[in-house]
């Protein structure tokens, strides 16, 4: 199965594993609950040009926190190997993706002052590997987008900070098929200050919003990037 570039395959895992578990909406299972967020997840983002060098999709590949990794895959082991197969895994994608809708993919595309609406993910899937889920799926733009000569800015990220999404150190964005003299710049979010990240601990697992104070706060908790092309 094709998915990413080359320069996007690699994987850098986390350096510490996450080690809350607890409920996540975009998968509709339950869990004991954690401090929010609830769930952790290791992002990559390509995106995609086609032809004419408009931009026609977004990629992602989100690798769930071990603990939420092996929460979410129990039972799925159907022919009891102690490994879990992309088949074994698609009931779960299957509903990756149907709850992900409700939230926009967490994925957000803007070309100038325009934001940019995607139809269902075509091709998405799950793989287990070492203990850890992966999602991948592609987000297909609504027509297709051009950029040149505009700002356009990609962020992957959860308003509500009940997923908290972090971008893998190396290469977390890259460009596919782009016309030349494209540039991007990664953004990444600033660490959250002691204060902040103990109130959020505070919330309990069953309520997803948050309060206005603090949505201020992590509104700006973005993964993306700025890409010009001329």
């Amino acid at each position: 199965m094709r998915f990413m570039s080359d320069r996007v395959r690699g994987w850098t895992r986390r350096s510490s594993p996450a080690v809350l578990l607890a409920a996540c909406s975009i998968i509709a299972v339950a869990s004991p609950a954690g401090a929010h967020p609830h769930v952790f997840v290791d992002a990559k983002a390509e995106m995609v040009f086609d032809a004419s060098g408009k931009v026609t999709a977004i990629r992602n590949v989100w690798r769930f926190d071990d603990a939420y990794s092996a929460f979410a895959s129990q039972g799925l082991d159907a022919d009891g190997d102690g490994k879990l197969s992309v088949e074994e895994l698609k009931p779960l994608a299957d509903v990756n993706v149907e709850s992900l809708k409700d939230f926009a993919y967490f994925t957000f595309l803007a070309a100038g002052d325009r934001d940019i609406d995607f139809d269902a993910p075509t091709e998405y899937w799950i793989q287990w590997d070492e203990g850890f889920l992966t999602l991948y799926f592609t987000l297909p733009t609504k027509g297709a987008v051009e950029i040149r000569g505009l700002p356009a800015k990609l962020e992957v990220y959860d308003p509500t900070y009940y997923v908290a999404f972090n971008f893998v150190e190396t290469e977390p964005v890259a460009l596919d098929n782009a016309p030349k003299g494209c540039t991007l710049e990664v953004i990444r979010p600033q660490e959250l200050d002691a204060a902040t990240a103990a109130t959020l601990a505070e919330i309990p697992p069953d309520q997803r919003e948050i309060p206005d104070e603090l949505a201020i706060v992590t509104q700006d908790l973005t993964n993306g990037a700025s890409v010009r092309c001329p």
